[in-house]
């Protein structure tokens, strides 16, 4: 029996992270017993919470349950750029986006299956929740500063001890581009989804991660792949974390079973310094950095993530922008070569126009 390549690929990579499992041995759950906070052996356990299992669960966006979900219509045809384009040392704007609320779910990993996942915290979309759908985001109710992006951005939760320690304000989301030829970044079709790191991942696997700028952060201290054991006791010190997410897209797929395969770094151009999408995942478009902060310093031998220790930091993001806006925006600020905030407005070259209004909509 000959197997179609969705299906002979979705084998592939079941049987490999199935293989994975085994040789990671038994993983304890987040949730205490409630399903609030974590038991102390939890806390103790170098990863806890959800594996990156293959989905199996069929949600409203995925009815057969195989986690593969189709672009509609797929891109195809494309070519990744390997021009270089006009000098332009930015090519960003900025999502300024609020902590909504906490809950151990997530719809990319357990879509449909409240409680499974250890604690997360959302940001954007205040609908979020196990049973989100792109129907069910798109349009929705949002933190973020542009009421069109009603996306749904989450990590998991920080806890110094028992008590729950979350991000205070509008958290930066940076929207890049990852390319060299920024003027090839497309926007985000609706409804992919992605997730970044692995909750599973080792200290080294967490360095190593082509998403990893500087790691944890606090006071003068850098590069940490863990959460440092103290941060200066000073009211201007919190502990931030930057990662970005890859931006190359198979054109295919809004998601697959690993939620990663479908997305993919940029690579070297050979013979330059130029970073271009591979072959395998031409299409550009923006490359998402989580720049967060949480007001916690002082001791933080007690300071720990729902997932485990600081290196199984990972991040989860589901578009739901309205597509008008993300094309503003994108076309104005990354394919324009400006660096935006989050009114697609460039300090330094005013003369180039704002995207959005004062409220943050498209005039």
């Amino acid at each position: 029996m000959r197997l179609t390549s969705k299906r002979l690929t979705g084998l592939l990579l079941g049987s490999a992270l199935v293989a994975g499992m085994l040789g990671a041995g038994t993983i304890a759950s987040a949730d205490g017993p409630d399903g609030g906070t974590p038991t102390a052996a939890a806390a103790a356990a170098p990863h806890t919470g959800h594996q990156m299992a293959v989905s199996t669960q069929a949600s409203g966006d995925d009815p057969d349950g195989d986690g593969y979900i189709p672009a509609v219509p797929q891109v195809t045809g494309v070519v990744p750029s390997t021009a270089t384009p006009p000098p332009a040392y930015h090519h960003e704007f900025q999502a300024g986006c609020s902590v909504t609320h906490t809950a151990p779910d997530d719809p990319i990993v357990y879509p449909g299956q409240f409680g499974k996942s250890h604690d997360h915290t959302f940001m954007g979309n205040r609908s979020t929740d196990a049973a989100s759908t792109t129907g069910s985001l798109y349009g929705g109710a949002t933190t973020c500063k542009a009421p069109a992006d009603a996306s749904a951005y989450w990590m998991p939760s920080l806890y110094k001890g028992d008590q729950k320690i979350l991000p205070v304000g509008p958290q930066v989301i940076y929207y890049k581009a990852g390319v060299t030829d920024y003027r090839s970044v497309r926007p985000f079709p609706k409804g992919l989804r992605f997730v970044v790191g692995d909750p599973m991942q080792t200290a080294q696997e967490f360095r190593a991660h082509k998403g990893f700028v500087e790691g944890w952060e606090c006071g003068d201290s850098f590069f940490n792949t863990d959460i440092p054991a103290s941060c200066p006791s000073r009211p201007d010190v919190q502990l931030n974390l930057r990662m970005q997410a890859p931006s190359c897209w198979n054109g295919l797929y809004l998601d697959t079973p690993d939620h990663k395969s479908h997305m993919a770094y940029p690579v070297v151009k050979p013979g330059t310094n130029d970073n271009m999408c591979p072959a395998s995942h031409p299409v550009a478009l923006p490359m998402i950095e989580f720049k967060m902060a949480w007001p916690v310093n002082g001791d933080m031998s007690q300071v720990r993530l729902a997932s485990g220790r600081g290196y199984s930091f990972h991040y989860d993001f589901f578009n739901a922008w309205e597509e008008r806006t993300q094309k503003a925006l994108v076309d104005h600020c990354i394919v324009g070569g400006l660096q935006c905030d989050t009114r697609g407005f460039d300090l330094y070259r005013p003369e180039r126009g704002t995207v959005l209004n004062e409220d943050h909509r498209l005039p």
